[in-house]
């Protein structure tokens, strides 16, 4: 028997980005990788991230996530999934605020609509160390990808940024042009990167609007990845190509992206969706491994 048999679920997504929310507060149960594995080959539970919600540790949070990739991986950040989160946790109550613990640290949501919410993803990290980076490339603004593959043969430098996940953001003339699943496995798995990485490719259509592809590690080609659209214009504004605040058109739809220059976070706006609720069958984890 599994801790997780018959427990509720929520089937949502972020502007195309498949998201399952399983509340676990109040509750000692921890989600293994086989778990999260065996909850995506399940009929009609595809996902692109699996976010968890356990009881806060504190510092004054009204919850902690814990983040899964399709995969079993672990992920720092997602914060069309965090907006799925705050829509759970707010849902039925007059409060418009609240503070989520993450691995990217503490997290402020809010709700700006009945189903659109506001996510402070804190600051960039720009530093190669803590991206990571393998080695000392030097500056983060214009890296070239030493040795490349095949399918990565034909990319531009990319910028590297860090918002709890590490992001390769690579300016392109046309995103479409480039086979995403090639060029993405390729860039995931380069030795220039020990936790693996995003890698988004972006065309500027002017100084407020951008069209991005992403391929997530541990999730492969997305609708949607929240964190990189903020990886996207805090790139985009280190390479003076955008102002501060710019609309990252993703497949699945557009994210409002501020670069905040008060205190340097990265404030993501963006609607979240309902798809359906359910509870786990327990044939689901008789076939994981134990």
């Amino acid at each position: 028997m599994n801790a997780l048999d018959n427990r509720p679920f929520l089937k949502m997504n972020g502007i195309g980005n498949s998201i399952i929310v399983l509340d676990l507060r109040d509750t000692d149960i921890a989600v293994r990788p086989d778990d999260a594995r065996a909850i995506g080959r399940a009929p009609g539970l595809l996902y692109d991230q699996l976010m968890v919600i356990h009881d806060a540790c504190g510092n004054g949070a009204d919850g902690r996530m814990k983040i899964f990739n399709i995969d079993g991986s672990l992920s720092g950040a997602c914060g069309n999934g965090t907006r799925c989160v705050a829509w759970v946790m707010l849902r039925g109550s007059s409060e418009t605020r609240l503070m989520l613990e993450s691995d990217a640290g503490l997290l402020e949501c809010r709700r700006v609509g009945a189903w659109r919410f506001s996510v402070d993803m804190g600051a960039p990290r720009l530093n190669w160390q803590d991206i990571p980076l393998a080695g000392k490339p030097g500056d983060t603004l214009e890296v070239i990808l030493p040795d490349p593959l095949a399918a990565a043969a034909e990319l531009p430098s990319f910028t590297a940024v860090s918002m709890g996940n590490p992001h390769a953001v690579f300016f392109v003339d046309d995103p479409d042009a480039y086979d995403l699943a090639a060029t993405g496995t390729a860039v995931e798995h380069h030795r220039l990167f020990p936790e693996r990485v995003n890698t988004s490719l972006v065309r500027v259509d002017d100084r407020g609007h951008l069209t991005a592809k992403v391929w997530e590690r541990g999730a492969g080609a997305t609708l949607a990845c929240g964190s990189a659209a903020c990886a996207i214009v805090v790139a985009a504004v280190r390479r003076g190509l955008t102002g501060r605040k710019a609309v990252v058109a993703l497949p699945g739809g557009d994210l409002d992206i501020e670069w905040r220059e008060s205190d340097g976070h990265v404030i993501m706006t963006g609607d979240v969706q309902l798809e359906f609720e359910g509870r786990f069958d327990p044939d689901i984890f008789a076939v994981a491994p134990a």
